[in-house]
């Protein structure tokens, strides 16, 4: 189980990757940023975990932050029995080749100057392999990921499409042979069309080679179809966590509100009581001085005095389905 104040419910040897009271928070100007307060979350082998939630939610820094691009302001990650918050540089690079990231622009991710073949191969160069076994393992990345090794090992970037800048990203991301691959808004650049492709490409790899996803997105649709379990944010906080076959049984009003902005959610229609509180234009709190309580409370229909005054725990309501919200019975 994720979620702030509450224990790991799965035993520390099942769990690839252990996230503890992660917090994220950066200096501007007039204040701090608290992008993400009190992450916990468990990843299991195979498993993907979806991290859904608006622009600004705190979930892309969360992401980064897995990977310690930055470190987090504090709290801990434990990639299988390694910490890696505080390693020193040789062992975070060792650390980095089981965690790979996917970003979400593509094109830009990758180096502009270089070919694909070498932006494919840079990794297994660092780890010392010989020039040609790095041209043959390539060229079967290539493959795999749906590219013909002979129209595109020699070509750069500006010379591809979204979708296959992208194939190429995630043939690099496989090539270390990672435990855990953190892919932050994949798709969101790319038409619909190459999403469906992409999405089925992750699917693919995660089953071929094992791997465990975190899939970070702001499309409910999307993140429901590729996550085993689906972990709502608002403004640097869990606001829910459950399985993602039952992501209609929602009982979080934040959660809620993503599902309804669903075109086909008759699943979670909204009740009378809600629709004018939830729909109508607010401005979003900010997270230099995030609300006191629950920080989800300026545009919640539930709201009482005690939102403001104490900040909700997230609390197991059935198995799997855990909730922070002080009036989840209502």
């Amino acid at each position: 189980m994720a979620g702030s104040g509450t224990a790991h419910l799965r035993p520390a040897e099942e769990r690839v990757l252990a996230v503890d009271d992660l917090v994220v928070e950066f200096p501007v100007a007039g204040g701090t940023v608290h992008a993400v307060s009190g992450l916990h979350l468990d990843l299991l082998p195979g498993e993907t975990l979806g991290i859904l939630g608006e622009s600004g939610c705190g979930k892309s820094s969360a992401g980064r932050a897995l990977m310690q691009l930055p470190p987090p302001t504090s709290g801990s990650v434990r990639l299988g029995d390694v910490e890696l918050t505080g390693l020193r540089s040789r062992a975070m690079r060792r650390a980095r080749a089981r965690m790979q990231l996917v970003l979400q622009d593509p094109v830009s991710a990758l180096n502009p100057r270089r070919r694909v073949k070498d932006l494919v191969a840079e990794g297994l160069q660092i780890w010392g392999w010989g020039e040609r076994d790095r041209a043959t393992f390539v060229d079967e990345l290539l493959s795999s990921v749906g590219l013909d090794p002979d129209s595109v090992r020699d070509r750069r970037p500006h010379e591809l499409s979204g979708g296959q800048c992208q194939r190429v990203c995630i043939a690099r991301s496989i090539a270390m042979d990672p435990d855990v691959l953190i892919c932050d808004e994949p798709v969101s650049s790319l038409d619909v069309s190459v999403q469906a492709q992409i999405l089925n490409l992750l699917e693919q790899a995660r089953d071929r080679l094992g791997l465990s996803m975190v899939f970070i997105a702001h499309d409910v649709a999307v993140v429901k179809n590729i996550s085993d379990r689906v972990l709502v944010m608002y403004l640097g906080k869990t606001c829910e966590v459950l399985p993602s076959e039952t992501l209609e049984d929602a009982r979080h009003p934040y959660t809620r509100l993503l599902l309804a902005s669903l075109p086909t959610a008759s699943d979670a229609e909204l009740t009378a009581a809600e629709v004018p509180v939830l729909t109508r234009a607010f401005e979003l709190p900010s997270p230099i001085d995030p609300p006191s309580g629950c920080r989800f409370r300026t545009r919640c229909p539930l709201v009482t005095e005690r939102c403001a005054a104490e900040e909700p725990q997230l609390r197991e309501i059935s198995a799997g389905h855990a909730v922070a919200c002080h009036h989840v019975e209502d």
